[in-house]
């Protein structure tokens, strides 16, 4: 099935969805506009400066290809930070998390910037202003955007950190990146921390309805979806597999076509559950793999294509595992993923 490469403008899909981006003035002011007959017009390349993981963390807070959103990159809700953090200490604020590499961090983000500079909207808000002023929460949400080809099937990515702060320059921004790379659309959500499982599950469901809604304008399929998530986040993603987004306030939508967990030890299960991909560390205290291995044993007890992987010497919140026995898991998830869209193999003309 082919694809076609137009694109369409930050400003644009602004006006099209039903919330819209928060996104860096300059990614505004240059955004390409779609074209017809399928001709792309690029929009003259903005330069700005990329991360280096021998800098600060004010340059993250203070990048202009992150302004309005760039607070929700890093892991705490109304947290006031230390700009002149040197980000090769950026794993001292994810306190559940192992194997932080700043440099992997890094890369993630720069994609990010990278798309701005090409005129490309990177965050989206979730919920509208009317939600976020009942609930003012909700300013903590949104989703942030990795795209792959278009028309290509989406994954949906909850990081985790005990539903106390979102870790996403470690296990959400790194793994889109690696998803996009795949030629999938990735989106790393951002959801309220602080507020416990349902709020947060309430969150994937209510991204989860914004992107089904709003599928045409950010040109991404939507047959054929994952949703990813690690430690508390694979219980999110799980959590709407088994259950459905409408459980939890969401539309009435499909279950996706794969669930990718790492590291949880969610142990709720459904009786139609949908395949799934499990990572685990096997000296994992925090969820240690016992746990996640009878949910596995029920799952496939009840006919559910399962994948497990168990890695010895590795502990909680490992990551993409570079550098680890882990390394690699993350395209074997996506080969899974692939293997269960209509027809499998690359149906869909995604080739990991």
């Amino acid at each position: 099935m082919g694809f076609h490469a137009t694109r369409r403008s930050g400003l644009a899909l602004g006006l099209i969805l039903s919330s819209p981006p928060r996104q860096a003035q300059a990614s505004a002011a240059s955004a390409d506009v779609e074209r017809p007959h399928g001709l792309e017009q690029r929009a003259p390349r903005i330069p700005m400066s990329r991360l280096n993981p021998d800098g600060r963390l004010g340059d993250i807070l203070e990048h202009p290809a992150f302004t309005g959103f760039a607070r929700l990159i890093l892991p705490w809700d109304n947290r006031a930070y230390d700009k002149a953090m040197p980000l090769g200490q950026i794993g001292s604020l994810l306190p559940y998390h192992s194997h932080v590499n700043p440099a992997v961090v890094t890369r993630a983000l720069n994609r990010m910037v990278d798309d701005v500079a090409d005129g490309r909207t990177v965050f989206y808000d979730v919920y509208d202003a009317a939600q976020k002023q009942a609930d003012p929460a909700k300013e903590n949400t949104g989703l942030f955007f990795f795209r792959g080809k278009r028309g290509a099937p989406l994954a949906i990515i909850a990081p985790g950190g005990g539903f106390s702060y979102v870790g996403s320059v470690h296990e959400g921004f790194p793994y889109a990146q690696e998803i996009s790379a795949a030629g999938y659309n990735a989106f790393v959500l951002r959801y309220r921390a602080g507020h416990g499982g349902r709020v947060a599950t309430e969150d994937l469901a209510a991204a989860l309805s914004y992107v089904f809604r709003n599928a045409a304008a950010l040109g991404v399929a939507t047959e054929d979806y994952a949703l990813w998530g690690s430690s508390a986040g694979a219980r999110i993603a799980a959590s709407i597999g088994s259950h459905g987004a409408a459980s939890f306030g969401g539309d009435d939508l499909p279950k996706p076509s794969a669930v990718v967990m790492a590291y949880t030890a969610h142990s709720d299960h459904a009786s139609d559950e949908p395949p799934t991909f499990v990572v685990v560390g096997g000296q994992d205290r925090i969820a240690p793999p016992s746990s996640m291995e009878r949910r596995i044993a029920a799952l496939r007890q009840a006919g559910t294509p399962v994948e497990y992987r168990r890695y010895q010497g590795l502990g909680h919140g490992f990551g993409t595992g570079l550098g680890t026995p882990a390394e690699g898991w993350i395209a074997e998830a996506i080969r899974f993923w692939q293997a269960q869209e209509i027809g499998g193999g690359g149906a869909r003309g995604v080739t990991p």
